[in-house]
């Protein structure tokens, strides 16, 4: 960012993370042990199976189309496509059927999953609309967080929104400036004028969704997004950064940690319902794999295993599942467009 130059917080960290010669994304792998942060799939294969086999189950509900499009959004290291396929692979009339497509920003990554992933069925996608036909699904893990997001106060009935500038000596300063009229447009229609401390829009993501909603239109499908985040109302700023596994300062080590902030549930719930799609409730992570049969699975696997082997896969398990971990802080949506109803992991 040149010097003096004055950008909205979103535009900031987009440019932090996703800049193609010195963002995050774009020069190293984030991912595991060695990098920043775990994801699911990076934890237990489990996760992976149970979402093949609700894939494979919303494909029964749309009465087995011919042609059928999966969307993963934002595919990291490619862990979670590597055993979709895998799983895919033992139900042959479902596979002969699909196509995947990885959505992928990233050019670094995208190198790094096409090493991972060799088959003919995976392509990777740069538009959303360029799905030209058949039902789809878009699917995202850990996929909106990493949007980053747009902040505003409200002070003394006028709303601003936070904007950044970096001086000669790197250092960043936060400015508020009177939000644009179409921007405050945006926030009410959210109802969120009744935050009295941070307010926080995901702009950029309502984009991204806007785009699928209109391929969904076209074709039919649906979107599930697997992420952490809240139901009840925050006022404050819920933007954080992580670094070597570690809590990091959120403007200090830019473009070498990773920026992200919780996923409003209740704003996407709206957002869908305004979209008139069906909705199943937000449910935890936890919820969702259990109901998909999560637990019955890892006790088939164990049968077969040594004492070692099972303590492995339960401890991997408890991490998904657990209050303490990701179980309940995880939440899953699924906002769809198909008229039976598909409520498979959500009652």
């Amino acid at each position: 960012m040149k010097e003096a130059q004055i950008i909205p917080l979103d535009k900031f960290v987009e440019n932090a993370l996703y800049n193609e010669n010195y963002g995050y994304y774009s020069k190293k792998n984030p991912f595991g042990k060695s990098g920043d942060y775990v994801t699911a799939p990076n934890i237990s294969f489990l996760f992976s199976e149970m979402i093949a086999i609700w894939i494979i189950s919303y494909w029964e509900n749309l009465q087995k189309p011919k042609k059928f499009n999966i969307v993963e959004l934002g595919p990291g290291n490619g862990d979670l496509c590597k055993v979709l396929i895998k799983t895919f692979k033992n139900f042959p009339d479902f596979y002969k059927n699909v196509k995947i497509f990885l959505y992928e920003r990233s050019k670094y990554l995208q190198k790094i999953q096409k090493n991972k992933i060799k088959e003919k069925k995976v392509s990777w996608l740069k538009n959303i609309n360029d799905i030209k036909s058949g039902p789809v699904l878009f699917f995202g893990n850990e996929f909106f967080d990493a949007i980053p997001i747009k902040q505003f106060k409200i002070d003394k009935n006028k709303i601003y929104e936070k904007y950044l500038s970096v001086n000669k000596k790197d250092k960043i300063k936060i400015i508020l400036k009177k939000a644009k009229k179409k921007t405050i447009f945006k926030l009410k229609k959210f109802g969120l004028f009744n935050n009295k401390g941070v307010i926080e829009y995901p702009d950029l993501g309502i984009k991204e969704l806007d785009k699928m909603i209109q391929v969904i239109r076209k074709f039919n499908g649906g979107i599930l997004l697997i992420d952490y985040g809240f139901l009840d109302k925050k006022n404050v700023s819920t933007l954080q950064s992580v670094k070597s596994h570690k809590k990091n300062e959120v403007f200090e080590n830019l473009s070498d940690a990773d920026i992200t902030s919780l996923v409003n549930f209740t704003l996407l719930k709206d957002y869908f319902l305004k979209q008139n799609f069906n909705l199943n409730q937000v449910v935890s992570q936890s919820f969702f794999l259990k109901r998909i049969g999560i637990l019955h699975r890892a006790e088939m696997l164990s049968k077969k295993m040594s004492f070692s082997a099972k303590a492995n896969l339960y401890s991997r398990l408890r991490r998904l599942l657990d209050s303490r971990y990701m179980g309940n802080l995880f939440k899953v949506i699924f906002a769809y467009k198909n008229k039976k109803k598909f409520r498979l992991g959500f009652n």
